[in-house]
């Protein structure tokens, strides 16, 4: 019995469609010109949790933002919230391992740009030397990603483009769905960009308090980045979620973390005849739902196992 259920597996993993996804960022967070640069380099140094100083968000941005680059790495996972904060930021990313990145991993962000950007001439880790540095090739290059970043890397983007790949760019309902309140950047940049995107069209269950401008927890006890952005609302309830689902009212259903969904709700939600698309937002592992027939991966390496 054991051997039928792997065969089917396996099978089910040949016919399965694997996207890649990346995180994204809200829209808000995005400087509408490039700032004024007084440093080479941030403090906040990935891994020293000294520089991990900062208890408010305008003082995290305020210094990438006087910075021309900022430190960057491959953690957990290849992709991380920092790229983005540091991009929206008006600054550039001093990606040290940017070359090791799998090629199906952070498809959206632009490598080759920063790439160039961290090997102009004078620039090294910790330090620019001034008097060889090409600086209008870097605001060139700075006036070129703040504008990719504004056309490809924001939530609503990211949404877009996960409803272009299932070949349903505009739905006429959607189901977002989540199990817990406990901060998932890719969960939650996702959720952000569905209800900037879709508006009405999109139900939420369940409802991810720290995305509302009227959560109540100090910003100083949450991470950054995705937190109190949208305005107060009260979401679908459960009954309803239900109800919904057995009337056939969902175009499709998005389970915003495939790894933190309530599992009974997942197998009563697999029973229906209701396109359902997975999202692995996970740092580097071995993905036990690589055989949905669709999933949205960020590390590409967990499905390659």
């Amino acid at each position: 019995m054991r051997f039928f259920y792997l065969v089917i597996s396996f099978f089910s993993f040949l016919h399965a469609t694997i996207h890649p996804i990346s995180f994204s960022i809200p829209e808000e967070k995005i400087v509408s010109f490039i700032p004024q640069k007084e440093w080479d380099f941030a403090p906040l140094i990935p891994g020293d949790y000294s520089t991990y100083i900062y208890k408010d968000e305008a003082t995290y941005r305020k210094d990438y933002q006087r910075s021309y680059y900022a430190y960057t790495k491959i953690k957990g996972g290849a992709d991380c919230m920092r790229h983005y904060d540091i991009l929206a930021s008006g600054c550039i990313p001093y990606f040290e391992d940017l070359q090791n990145v799998h090629p199906m991993t952070m498809t959206h962000f632009p490598k080759e740009l920063v790439w160039e950007a961290m090997h102009l001439p004078g620039v090294s880790p910790g330090m620019i030397d001034h008097s060889i540095f090409d600086k209008q090739r870097y605001f060139e290059i700075l006036e070129k990603l703040l504008k990719y970043t504004r056309e490809h890397l924001t939530c609503r983007k990211m949404a877009q483009y996960l409803l272009e790949k299932i070949g349903n760019p505009d739905p006429k309902r959607v189901l977002f769905l989540s199990s817990c309140q406990t901060q998932d950047y890719l969960r939650d940049s996702l959720y952000i960009g569905f209800r900037q995107l879709l508006g009405e069209k999109c139900d939420f269950f369940s409802k991810i308090d720290v995305l509302y401008q009227d959560c109540k927890i100090p910003d100083e006890k949450l991470k950054f980045s995705t937190i109190k952005i949208l305005s107060p609302r009260v979401e679908i309830s459960k009954k309803q979620m239900i109800k919904n689902i057995d009337q056939g009212l969902y175009d499709v259903i998005i389970v915003g973390s495939i790894h933190r969904i309530n599992l009974f709700l997942f197998k009563r939600l697999a029973r229906r005849d209701v396109r359902y698309i997975c999202v692995c937002g996970e740092d580097f592992h071995n993905c036990c739902f690589k055989q949905e027939a669709c999933l949205f991966v960020r590390e590409y390496t967990s499905v390659l196992h």
